[in-house]
């Protein structure tokens, strides 16, 4: 939603600009990290275009270590946002992907790029053409997330960022 893309933008510009704040750490609400954008309000006038993207960016050209707490779900531009963060922890039960394609959509925030380099493109292309949710397990195999807990996954990410 809109509110989110806000929430994150400004939450990351205000870390950036306080000398306190050492890193910062992306979560969801509820145990879901993001499950992406709303379909039905890509027809509505007001649609959110291509403003995910630049927030990704920003995140991604961070000076401070942005981690990613992914619990629940990542999924098409919930995982963008993951990607773009410089680290990323999961859950143990936690899904990953890029299912978009399954209504013929590609993913718009540049996930087709960050996810070949983060993973390679033989991996990537299979996640990105066939829509997919890879398990953790998977992804920490690939690559894709740096650690699995199967604790609190906020704690561990808080304890990472303290840490790097």
């Amino acid at each position: 939603s809109r509110a989110v893309l806000q929430a994150l933008e400004d939450g990351l510009k205000k870390a950036d600009a306080d000398p306190s704040v050492k890193a910062v750490m992306i979560c969801g609400e509820n145990g879901k990290f993001s499950a992406g954008a709303d379909i039905r309000g890509f027809s509505s006038p007001k649609r959110l275009g291509g403003a995910l993207g630049p927030i990704v960016s920003l995140i991604e050209s961070s000076e401070k270590p942005v981690v990613a707490a992914i619990e629940g779900v990542a999924l098409g531009g919930g995982l963008e946002v993951a990607l773009g963060c410089h680290y990323r922890i999961a859950h143990v039960k936690a899904r990953m992907g890029l299912p978009e394609v399954t209504i013929g959509l590609l993913p718009g925030a540049e996930g087709t790029q960050r996810l070949p380099r983060l993973i390679g493109v033989p991996a990537a292309l299979d996640m990105i053409t066939t829509g997919k949710h890879i398990p953790a397990t998977e992804a920490l195999k690939l690559g894709l997330v740096d650690e699995i807990v199967e604790e609190n996954t906020i704690e561990a990410a808080i304890r990472l960022a303290n840490k790097v």
